[in-house]
């Protein structure tokens, strides 16, 4: 019998994309459903100097040309592609927020450590400037972990709670799930929640030399974000993308009893049972470590254990590349923009799994949605 205790479902009311595939869920889907990977050539100064190896950078843009030029001049390129993703975002939301209701809607973002280029670059003028001190100082900010989250509640005027969430593969569901918390206790009516990525050499220099990846892997970057509110609350005429109904994580490491193949069977059991869902009405997965042999494969019989056989795969990998702690929100937008493309005559099940190096494991399951508020 069931010990788990349901959990009101959060409502996604709007989805933000930018990605390898270019802006939008729609050029994500046109690229999943053609199965052709997403641009490959990384733009700037510092182009050559990644290693050798497959990429997957966000096409060439101009933040001004989004938001104006006034006040973007010192942002990072991590900070351009979270402005970017959000404004599409809350734009597909609809509703003009009002004074107070900006009050009470806040952001949760997952990332590994923030800007990587931006701390690196103020780091190396520490050492080549003539003194250590002699560093730009309007570049110091983007190098704080939570500069991002932050300049999305500030471009947006968003005054509820405001939180980072860094836990490498497992950024974004950890972000997902602490705003799923934060609504249901009452302290934020709506969040923009997701995940983000910046593809820079340093980066990408980082997983060359660790050799964690599958040869071949091709290294991405983006950011997906999702306005999220509570579906009770919402009017029976409000569109609605999906319904996110539990979001579960777990720590279970290389020398912990029960591993990380028993650990996420368990938090895939545990969210089914939170959403009501039985194994046999997943409809569709979408993994995580698909870029990773040995964890894909933990992945892989770990759901076997609980759903019997794996149904249909949706991959965004193949598109986008990898996108480490922008990968959950990546999945989930892929997800959506499958059902967008791909109609279906009754609201779909999904799951979104991940499973980090570090031992963290989640589970996230996910109801498509129709014009209007979900039964």
């Amino acid at each position: 019998m069931s010990t788990a205790v349901a959990v009101r479902p959060l409502a996604v009311t709007g989805c933000g994309v930018v990605s390898p595939a270019g802006l939008g869920l729609d050029r994500l889907g046109h690229l999943l459903h053609a199965a052709v990977p997403g641009n490959a050539e990384p733009a700037g100064d510092d182009a050559a100097d990644f290693p050798p190896g497959p990429l997957r950078a966000v096409p060439e843009f101009r933040l001004a040309d989004h938001l104006g030029r006034k006040g973007t001049k010192n942002l990072d390129r991590m900070t351009a592609l979270g402005l970017i993703a959000t404004k599409l975002a809350l734009e597909q939301a609809g509703a003009e927020l009002t004074a107070e209701e900006r009050d009470a809607t806040g952001v949760a973002l997952g990332t590994s450590t923030g800007s990587i280029r931006s701390a690196s670059a103020v780091s190396r003028d520490t050492l080549v400037q003539e003194r250590p001190y002699q560093v730009n100082p309007s570049q110091f900010p983007n190098t704080v972990m939570n500069s991002c989250a932050g300049q999305l509640a500030i471009w947006n005027s968003l005054r509820g709670v405001n939180a980072t969430l860094a836990g490498g593969q497992l950024s974004s569901l950890f972000a997902m799930r602490y705003a799923r918390v934060a609504i249901s206790q009452g302290n934020a009516a709506r969040l923009v929640v997701g995940g983000i990525e910046e593809l820079s050499p340093q980066y990408a220099w980082a997983w060359h030399r660790a050799g964690a990846l599958t040869p071949g892997t091709a290294l991405g970057e983006g950011c997906a974000v999702f306005v999220v509110e509570d579906a009770a609350g919402l009017a029976a005429d409000r569109p609605v993308l999906a319904e996110v109904l539990a979001c579960e994580v777990g720590f279970y490491g290389a020398t912990r009893r029960p591993g990380r193949t028993e650990g996420l069977a368990l938090s895939v059991r545990r969210a089914l049972d939170r959403s009501g869902v039985a194994p046999e009405q997943v409809d569709a997965v979408s993994l995580g470590a698909t870029s990773y042999s040995a964890l894909n494969r933990v992945e892989q019989r770990a759901l076997r254990a609980v759903l019997g056989a794996l149904p249909a795969q949706v991959s965004v990998h193949d598109v986008v590349g990898e996108c480490y702690s922008a990968s959950g929100a990546m999945q989930l937008a892929a997800l959506l923009a499958h059902w967008q493309r791909v109609p279906a005559p009754r609201p779909r099940t999904a799951l979104v799994t991940s499973v980090g190096l570090d031992g963290n494991v989640g589970a996230l399951v996910v109801r498509e949605g129709r014009g209007g508020r979900p039964d």
